[in-house]
């Protein structure tokens, strides 16, 4: 198990911040994006339009148990979008196994469609991973990963979807 550095935060900015179509609702405001418009969704349609899983990971922030995710050793190659709303996030060629359990990616597809917290839970101080359009939870970054980024994005197969790259 990796221990995550503390002070990221502050060498990193703290926060990152943009998104595709939220498909609850929402309409696209230009290609590769939409406005965000977490306040709209409230949380009863939260429940109505996600599984019970998806919605303790990703409004909830829980997690699932290492190992038992459909994407932790997956190798198709496509994007990974939020399973919440549609936000392409990352791509299939950032994806490696990290021997943690979960789908790690070494960097996003556009930095813009994530939002990075501090995350001070579980008596720890990690940097909480969410979907900047709808604001879900999708897991935490670390700075263990493979070069050049450093990173790991550790993210949960519940709170988030596979498109198949079309050859």
């Amino acid at each position: 198990t990796a221990v995550p550095h503390v002070g990221r935060e502050q060498s990193h900015g703290g926060v990152r911040s943009g998104a595709p179509e939220l498909r609850r609702g929402l309409h696209r405001s230009h290609p590769g994006g939409v406005m965000s418009d977490k306040k709209k969704i409230t949380e009863e349609k939260w429940k109505k339009e996600l599984t019970p899983e998806q919605y303790n990971v990703l409004r909830l922030k829980g997690t699932e148990r290492p190992f038992t995710g459909k994407y932790w050793d997956h190798e198709k190659k496509g994007v990974y979008t939020c399973a919440g709303c549609g936000t392409v996030l990352f791509d299939s060629d950032e994806k490696f196994d990290a021997g943690c359990g979960w789908p790690s990616f070494s960097s996003p597809i556009e930095e813009s469609n994530i939002e990075e917290k501090a995350d001070k839970s579980q008596g720890m101080i990690r940097t909480e991973v969410l979907c900047k359009n709808c604001g879900g939870h999708l897991g935490h970054v670390f700075d263990d990963g493979p070069k050049p980024t450093g990173l790991r994005y550790c993210i949960n197969s519940v709170s988030i979807d596979f498109e198949k790259k079309e050859k």
